[in-house]
């Protein structure tokens, strides 16, 4: 793997990370595995944004999953703000898990269709241990950052547009006030100047709330727009890590070279 290697602050730090899936078979034949993340490692330091660009089927939501613990990592290591996740219980899971919080790619399917959104928002202030009357005026100001009106907080998500549902979705994952963020895909259902908007929100929050964020897309010109750095992902594995100025200048491994080559020409989220 392509490697740059400089000193940070260590907020995230993922170390031979492996997941394997075991399938059934054939007949008696042994078992075989398939390795959706291979020994991965990185580094994300504190209030940055490291981005990880890969095509469809490369491991990105494995990585993921594992890194949240939702499915546990088959061996490495992943350390969070100094602690590392293997040696928690599960009640220390869940209580670490309020600091890592997820936006996906389809609001729909994260916002339920019979709940009104302040409901859906109410869910993690009550486990947070809110009172009713702080939990209001919570929603109130988690309406507010990402640009909602309060009056629609009774609304439910099909009187939405698809921006307004990702605007909600990324409130609910702040209701938990989480120190990280991971934006998997945020903006791929969205039009281009649908995207601008949740992307300037996103950096906006990232400084308001001093929040750290590992953004995954195959979109490399979102990406490289967004991040502080970026790692190329291909087959299971890192096979490129750097800042974004240097993987943008010079891509060193065939596949980033792949990448940005088969990037159409569009306008920049900039415009």
């Amino acid at each position: 793997m392509l490697f740059y290697r400089e000193k940070m602050d260590h907020f995230i730090k993922i170390t031979n990370l492996v997941k394997a899936y075991h399938g059934a078979g054939f007949l008696n034949r042994k078992r075989q595995s398939v390795l959706a993340v291979d020994r991965v490692s990185f580094d994300i330091e504190r209030n940055s944004v490291f981005g990880l660009v890969g095509e469809s089927g490369c491991g990105k939501t494995s990585l993921v999953r594992a890194l949240l613990y939702i499915d546990p990592p088959t061996s490495g290591d992943i350390w969070f703000d100094g602690t590392r996740l293997g040696d928690l219980s599960s009640s220390g899971l869940r209580s670490f898990r309020k600091r890592m919080q997820i936006v996906f790619q389809d609001p729909n399917s994260a916002l339920n269709p019979k709940m009104r959104i302040a409901d859906s928002l109410e869910e993690g202030l009550i486990n947070r241990g809110l009172a009713a009357t702080d939990r209001t005026k919570y929603i109130y100001k988690l309406l507010d950052m990402v640009g909602i009106p309060s009056a629609h907080r009774t609304r439910y998500p099909h009187e939405f547009s698809g921006g307004q549902k990702q605007r909600i979705v990324i409130a609910r994952a702040l209701s938990m006030e989480p120190d990280f963020l991971i934006l998997d895909e945020p903006v791929s259902n969205l039009d281009v100047s649908i995207q601008a908007q949740i992307i300037n929100l996103l950096l906006d929050l990232k400084t308001e709330l001093a929040l750290t964020y590992l953004f995954i897309s195959h979109d490399l010109n979102l990406v490289a727009y967004l991040s502080d750095r970026i790692s190329v992902m291909y087959q299971g594995r890192l096979v490129e890590l750097a800042p974004t100025e240097a993987i943008m200048a010079n891509p060193c491994h065939p596949y980033t070279r792949k990448l940005f080559s088969s990037v159409p020409g569009r306008q920049s989220i900039e415009d």
